[in-house]
This record gives structure tokens, sequence and C-alpha cells, in this order.
């Protein structure tokens, strides 16, 4: 299990990915330069790209075609013609916050988290958007919002503070889309990196990027570490099933404010890695509008 490079990239900080079904093709984004980007093929040539005016957090699949974005202060709508439909804003007063990772859950409401950008504990917090445009915050009192996930039988919604190295596991009602009790499900050590991106397979496994720890790790659903990938890249940010099986794991990575030496060492920094796992994902669910 080799990952190997599916796009030759330089993204200051490639996140998101998410494999469309119905295209055929793999979204993503950079967030920091600002631009979306899809590829139906690997190839120099296969990747096209929308850029931005501000920071773009996360994506996720719409029904009508397109993605909808949590961009920095909130939630907006992007068809393929580069088109933006801005919904809620609900930090568009708040200081030193952006939204970070995000995703739809399976009954087409968008979740996505912040990030506190001077770690200052407690700030950020976790929002979900509803189809008809309303927004509510759900979870406070974290710092760095990531790795989104839901078990396949949609009772654990997984959610990590990278900041305390925490990841959460929250009892879940999908048909309310309510959050229950919360257990720590595992934490980093030291040299581990923080946890970033994360999906979970049709097992119910767990699987997590380390930014700045160079690996991808597989948890089963019990929090104990089931596999371990070297990536060779020292920030692989998150991952996402996709190819015709969805058992193509996708990897996306950042090369931001590494230094020239780390660049030697790691020149594909920025590049999105596919490798097979052994095991299929699921499908993404797509936002309800």
């Amino acid at each position: 299990m080799r990952p190997e490079v599916a796009f030759r990239r330089e993204d200051r900080l490639g996140e998101s990915p998410v494999w469309s079904v119905r295209e055929g093709a793999l979204w993503w984004v950079d967030i920091h330069r600002p631009a979306i980007l899809r590829a139906a093929l690997p190839g120099p040539d296969a990747v096209a790209e929308w850029e931005l005016t501000g920071n773009v957090g996360s994506i996720g699949l719409r029904r009508g075609g397109g993605v909808v974005a949590a961009l920095r202060t909130g939630f907006a709508l992007l068809d393929g013609d580069g088109g933006v439909q801005h919904l809620a804003q609900p930090i568009a007063d708040q200081a030193d916050l952006r939204f970070n990772d995000g995703r739809v859950d399976r009954r087409g409401r968008f979740w996505a988290g912040t990030v506190q950008e001077r770690r200052v504990p407690g700030l950020a917090g976790l929002y979900r958007l509803y189809p008809d445009g309303s927004c509510r915050q759900m979870v406070s009192g974290i710092t760095v919002s990531n790795g989104l996930a839901w078990s396949p039988d949609d009772r654990t919604m997984y959610l990590a503070c990278s900041h305390e190295r925490t990841v959460y596991a929250y009892e879940y009602d999908l048909d309310a889309g309510a959050l229950g009790s919360r257990r720590v499900f595992t934490r980093f050590g030291s040299t581990d990196g923080v946890p970033d991106g994360a999906t979970v397979d049709s097992l119910g496994c767990y699987w997590i990027a380390h930014f700045d720890g160079g690996k991808l790790t597989r948890f089963n659903p019990r929090g104990e570490v089931d596999q371990v990938v070297p990536m060779p890249v020292p920030r692989p940010t998150s991952c996402a099933f996709g190819g015709p099986g969805l058992d193509t794991l996708y990897v996306t990575s950042a090369r931001f404010n590494l230094d020239p030496a780390a660049l030697d060492a790691a020149p594909l920094s920025g590049s999105v890695f596919a490798l097979r796992p052994g095991v299929a994902g699921l499908a993404e669910p797509e936002f309800g509008r």
C-alpha cells in the first residue's frame, strides 16, 4: 500500500477532498491560494481550477450540481460556471476566525467547523447548514475543528480538535441532525503531529491524516490503531475514498510554511496522492440544494 502521486501539485494547503460518484471526479480545495479544484482523470492537464477572493475551508457536493462551500466567514453555493450565491455568514463579525473542515451528512445538511487563527483556546465551533440556508452552531468550546466524519450506521459523529490533539466521538441522531454525549475516541502523542482531515470506510474504520506527522492512521471503531501508512510528505491534510469502486484513497497535502530544507526533502508537498488500502469507502452524500 504505497502512496503514488495522483496529481502533481504545489497546493499551499490542499484540503477537503470529495469524490463525486455522479461525475466520476475528485474535488478539493486549496485554502490559502484560495481555489476550488476538480479533476476527472489523473494527469497534469486534468485539473480545473476556480480561484476565489478569500479563504475556502471545505466543500461538499450538491444535488443541483456544483458545490456547497464554507468560505472564510460563512457558506455559499458555487455552480460549475463559477457563480457564487452567498448564504449565512455566522462569523462575519468575529476576528481571527475562519471556516475549516466540513462535509455533508446523509440527510443533505452541510456541517463545517472553524479555526481560531491565533489559537486562543475555546473560541471555535461547529456549524450545521440546512438546505433552506438556515444555520445553527452545534458545538462550541473548541479551537481548531477538523476530522469530521460519520460512522456507516450514522450513530456516531467524529470531530477532532487539532489544538488538543484529540478526536472525539459524539452520539448522533441522523433524522434530527442532533448530537448527544461525547467521548474521547483517540489522542495523538507529541510526536504524531496533529489530527487533520478524516474519512470513514465501509467497515466503519476511521482514517485520519497526521499534519506534521507524515502519515495516515486507520482506527477501528473502538479507537484502536489498525493500520499506519507513511506518506512521502510531512503534511498530509485529509483523505477521501474515490474511483470507480470507491476503493482508492486520495490524500491531499500542504506545503505552506515549510522551509527550503523541508521542501528539498519532500518536493511532492502540496500534491494529491492515491493509494489502494484494500477496503472501499462510502459514497459522499450531496447537499440538498
